[in-house]
């Protein structure tokens, strides 16, 4: 399988505080990343090294094959950030508007084509809201708002779904019903990378985990990271408690 995300040796630091020391791991194509540490473990840091958001301060990080500073093919990436889906926001657009934005990097400065706005649809199926079309995003629950962003993402051919705590704010059942989608987007040969605080969650669904505290304590399959001592090392006693039903 070929490298999504390849990073070597990564630290990174805000002034004189160190959010990720010496890090290195490499995403496969097809891989469901969990990404799990404490709160102000580094995880979002790392994500956004992961996509370019911020530079590193020493160590090398490739996207798709490419160094992340020199990779420009946004419609790649389908990031959903915690703010994207726990705040509904101003802007007084349709969901099929939100889904639309998807194919703009593909349409470049041409109209969109029939061929466009089937795919929009096609996304929109695919995550089960084609009846909330017309509905403006702003008066969307936290749920339907994560999976406007996911057909998004879709709608844009996106390989890579990168997902920093999507179900903040979101019901049990919606919960369920959203990471049921994410494996089977994964099914379907889309690499994800998933930011969760519920570890039980993370186990049950990721088949690599990575656990960060500043540093990684565990990078592999999630059957290693759950035999593993890692959990006590990046936790402390505070740990939750692992489901793993793989």
């Amino acid at each position: 399988m070929n490298p999504v995300v390849d990073i070597e040796n990564v630290t990174f630091a805000y002034g004189d505080s160190v959010a990720v020391r010496d890090v290195s791991l490499t995403i496969s194509e097809g891989d469901f990343l969990g990404l799990i540490g404490p709160n102000g473990s580094g995880k979002t840091t790392l994500l956004h090294l992961m996509l370019g958001l911020y530079a590193p301060d020493s160590g090398s990080i490739e996207l798709f094959g490419e160094p992340v500073s020199e990779f420009d093919r946004g419609e790649r990436i389908g990031y959903v950030s915690q703010q994207a889906t726990s705040r509904g926001g101003t802007m007084p657009v349709t969901v099929r508007e939100v889904v639309t934005m998807g194919r703009f990097p593909h349409a470049g400065h041409a109209r969109l084509t029939e061929r466009d706005r089937e795919i929009v649809d096609d996304a929109m199926e695919t995550v089960g809201i084609t009846d909330l079309a017309d509905q403006r995003a702003n008066q969307l629950s936290g749920g339907q708002r994560q999976r406007a962003f996911i057909a998004r993402a879709l709608a844009s051919e996106a390989d890579l779904l990168a997902l920093d705590e999507p179900t903040v704010g979101v019901d049990a059942e919606s919960r369920d019903e959203f990471y049921r989608l994410l494996e089977s987007l994964n099914e379907s040969g889309i690499t994800i990378v998933l930011i969760e605080h519920d570890i039980g969650v993370v186990t049950d669904r990721a088949d690599h985990i990575a656990c960060i505290n500043q540093e990684l304590y565990h990078h592999g399959d999630t059957e290693s990271f759950v035999e593993s001592d890692a959990l006590t090392e990046a936790y402390g006693t505070s740990g939750q408690v692992v489901h793993h039903h793989h």
